[in-house]
């Protein structure tokens, strides 16, 4: 473990967005961004799938999926693009227009 903990930085609305999330929700996606900034690993992160280097945050609570999408590999800062609820009742896939809104907020992190 890291004794320096890496700055937490919410891209436009990922913060606004995460607030919004049911207490329970919020209280772990915190927790495990935490544990991020502590250079730890959560066992809820994963890759997400055609996005180099972003990581995803799957947390279920009461019935529902509410996802924290976050990239750490520029400037050791963890970036939270992007926080929502999934909504899709069929499969795993991330709908197109969250992906869209992540790839856009990726692209702004990066050119700054």
């Amino acid at each position: 473990m890291n004794d320096e903990k890496h700055k937490l930085v919410f891209i436009k609305s990922a913060l606004k967005d995460l607030k919004q999330f049911p207490q329970g929700a919020k209280r772990k996606i915190g927790h495990d961004l935490d544990q991020i900034q502590d250079g730890l690993m959560p066992v809820t992160a994963k890759k997400l799938k055609g996005l180099s280097g972003v990581m995803e945050l799957v947390e279920r609570f009461d019935k529902d999926t509410y996802r924290a999408v976050y990239v750490v590999n520029i400037d050791s800062i963890v970036y939270v693009l992007h926080c929502f609820k999934k909504k899709s009742k069929t499969g795993i896939k991330t709908p197109q227009s969250d992906i869209d809104l992540i790839k856009q907020r990726l692209k702004f992190v990066r050119e700054r």
